[in-house]
């Protein structure tokens, strides 16, 4: 029974626990109080908006389920970043999450603040039955070639799992090769909510290691373009030269190396 004496406050800290069931919510809806409309339509807001990300993640694990249904306990997602920028390595991250592990609003790690990211990270590897992180240099990169130094830095992800999966969901890349069944699913760090897990951790580590890189270079501003061709970066590079970080392999920075 809704108390007509409650205060706004009262009611606000009621709506706020989701202490009201929905007939209490009904009888608040007729409270001619202008402060009371508001707590109310703030409420059925926030309602709206959690049963949106429920049913995200609800599609976000779809390809997780698939696996559960075939009898798979332990499926890692994977994905990595830094494929694109001029510095830096590339990091990869393998994430096994528990079953119907629940990450409201988790999409691909490009899509989110830094802020969210790094709430998100904690999280996912407070609840993670395992996480593991592949690291390749700028130097194996100018060896190797982009593709072949993001495979390897998967493959060391995965091989950092303890305990191991039984099933890979991968986004965007094939990796036959490992002793693993895998599904290659592309955009899957927008349709899986492991590989999305991985992207953030990914997103995160690498992200944190180009702000040390910026302690070490500030003239090129990793903390802010994580490596990558801005205009400020390529000025950069033309006004300073090719740190040591730079991939030399790499268009422009090819053509500004010294003696590389």
């Amino acid at each position: 029974m809704v108390d007509s004496n409650w205060s706004i406050a009262e009611i606000k800290s009621l709506l706020n626990k989701d202490q009201l069931n929905d007939e209490m919510i009904d009888l608040l809806t007729r409270d001619k109080r202008k402060g009371v409309q508001q707590a109310v339509r703030a409420y059925k807001r926030r309602k709206e908006q959690e049963q949106h990300l429920q049913m995200q993640l609800n599609t976000m694990q779809t390809y997780e389920n698939k696996y559960y249904q075939q009898g798979k306990q332990l499926i890692a997602g994977v994905d990595e970043v830094g494929r694109g920028p001029l510095a830096g390595p590339v990091v990869a991250a393998a994430v096994i999450l528990p079953k119907n592990c629940s990450l409201l609003g988790i999409t691909d790690s490009k899509k989110l603040s830094a802020k969210k990211r790094e709430l998100f990270a904690e999280q996912i590897k407070s609840e993670a039955i395992a996480y593991g992180i592949g690291i390749i240099d700028h130097e194996q990169i100018d060896q190797l070639n982009i593709y072949q130094a993001s495979i390897l830095a998967m493959s060391q992800a995965i091989q950092a799992l303890t305990p191991k999966p039984d099933q890979l969901l991968v986004d965007a890349v094939s990796l036959n090769q490992l002793n693993c069944p895998s599904e290659s699913i592309i955009k899957g760090d927008q349709k899986s909510i492991s590989i999305a897990a991985a992207s953030i951790i990914a997103k995160v580590t690498r992200d944190q290691m180009m702000l040390e890189y910026h302690d070490k270079y500030p003239d090129y501003q990793f903390a802010t373009n994580q490596g990558y061709g801005t205009a400020a970066h390529l000025h950069a590079l033309k006004t300073y030269g090719v740190s040591p970080i730079h991939r030399r392999t790499f268009a422009p920075v090819k053509d500004l190396s010294r003696g590389g």
